[in-house]
């Protein structure tokens, strides 16, 4: 079995869609009793946000962007 440290490399090089597919999977699988429902309404919601962050409707910010935004919030 790969590490982690592998796992995660191998993770980090997919395309970003992919990644919150994964990661959704992952979430998933943490929480059984989720309402599967909700999930599904969560998928389509991620989905819809990532077609307009393709489409140009939604700009990204950088990480760096958004970590110091939330420490402001927080402070």
């Amino acid at each position: 079995m790969d590490s982690l440290k592998n796992i995660e490399k191998n993770v980090f090089q997919l395309p970003e869609h992919e990644r919150a597919i994964l990661a959704l999977n992952l979430i998933r699988s943490l929480d059984k009793e989720e309402d599967s429902d909700t999930t599904d309404l969560w998928i389509e919601e991620a989905e819809r946000r990532y077609q307009e962050f393709k489409k140009g409707i939604v700009k990204g910010k950088s990480a760096k962007q958004v970590f110091q935004e939330a420490r402001a919030r927080i402070q």
